[in-house]
């Protein structure tokens, strides 16, 4: 083994009936949702420290083996398991990511010597291991990133590892009150009778009020948080996530400038029958994108516990790290609900394949 891995021990006397793993797992919302549907996580690869403390503070048990870099481990080192499960990174496919490296002059997508090339561990892993099925996630503009070249390049070198391979851009507002589309790719090692079709998705009709902290006195007091977003005592909001006159009328000024000149750049003002924009992993910096509207009071941004409930993570999830590292780790997750309704419909067509499994009898 090499130094990266690590582990923790613990018994379970629980039947699981797939094992998976779970690559560029970020806080764990995609483990959450398969281990919904009876699986057992294997390993895990996740390189930044702070999303890792935030895994371990929810799955403090772990008996498996943790790693950062996936680069660094050898597949070998990797177990044998029935589903890879990876949100793979999506700066170099998204347009942000593509706008801000053209601007720097640097190459994107599969020219990028660095995280474009993080597609091909899972490449090499599925090539080493050939797990019965696997579920990608990504930014929807993976699909047309370089003209539709880049996804070809995707899915053909899925195709050519003998997988069936589907593909689906899913909304997280069926699920909760943020339009957020994410494309997801599966694919199974075996002909499959898997279809989108089996897919239940709620009308979109979460609204903000859902997620909002509840300022008439009905905000439930969470043992873990205490009163680090909310006063209890006076029923309100802690005044810190209130944005500044200033920083208001910078972003009143910002988008006046840009609706002036035609485009469509400016904050996302939310009241509680709002249904809000994409929560980014810059959302840390000004909270432009979805602001609290307050009455005649500058608006304020939403704290982490309620980026936690609009990204789907209940409220006994753990939130270890600092505010900034908390926006920064919400705005990169998945929508829980919406993998796990994918999860739904693709672990049966594992189990047709795949053992029993008893663990730590």
């Amino acid at each position: 083994m090499t130094k990266a891995i690590q582990a923790t021990r613990v018994r379970t006397s629980r039947k699981k009936s797939f094992r998976f793993i779970d690559l560029f797992a970020g806080i764990g919302g995609i483990r959450r949702a398969f281990e919904k549907e009876g699986g057992e996580c294997v390993f895990t690869s996740e390189w930044d420290k702070f999303a890792q403390v935030t895994y371990k503070s929810n799955y403090p048990n772990d008996d498996h083996c943790f790693v950062g870099d996936i680069r660094q481990v050898a597949k070998d080192e990797i177990p044998e398991h029935d589903v890879l499960l990876a949100g793979f990174p999506c700066q170099p496919f998204s347009l942000a990511g593509v706008s801000k490296k053209n601007s720097l002059g640097r190459a994107h997508g599969f020219a990028d010597l660095t995280q474009g090339t993080l597609f091909h561990e899972i490449k090499l892993i599925l090539e080493h291991r050939e797990p019965n099925a696997f579920m990608l996630e990504n930014v929807k503009h993976l699909l047309s990133h370089d003209g539709g070249r880049t996804f070809d390049v995707v899915r053909s070198t899925l195709v050519d590892l003998g997988y069936e391979v589907h593909h689906r851009v899913i909304d997280g507002a069926h699920f909760v009150p943020q339009h957020r589309e994410r494309i997801i790719i599966v694919g199974f090692k075996q002909k499959s009778a898997f279809t989108w079709d089996d897919l239940r998705l709620p009308t979109p009709g979460k609204r903000m009020g859902g997620i909002l902290h509840q300022t008439d006195g009905h905000e439930p007091v969470n043992s873990i948080d205490g009163d680090r977003y909310f006063n209890h005592e006076l029923h309100q909001v802690q005044p810190k996530y209130t944005l500044s006159d200033h920083l208001w009328r910078y972003l009143q000024g910002y988008a006046e400038k840009h609706r002036k000149a035609g485009n469509g750049f400016g904050f996302g003002l939310v009241d509680r029958d709002s249904v809000a924009r994409t929560l980014s992993a810059r959302y840390h910096k000004d909270g432009s994108e979805i602001l609290v509207a307050q009455g005649l009071s500058a608006p304020r941004r939403l704290t982490p516990r309620e980026c936690a409930r609009l990204m789907g993570f209940p409220e006994s999830f753990v939130i270890a790290v600092s505010d900034t590292q908390a926006y920064r780790q919400f705005g990169n997750s998945v929508v829980v609900p919406a993998i796990s309704e994918v999860a739904r419909i693709l672990v049966p067509h594992v189990l047709t394949h795949a053992p029993i499994l008893e663990i730590g009898a």
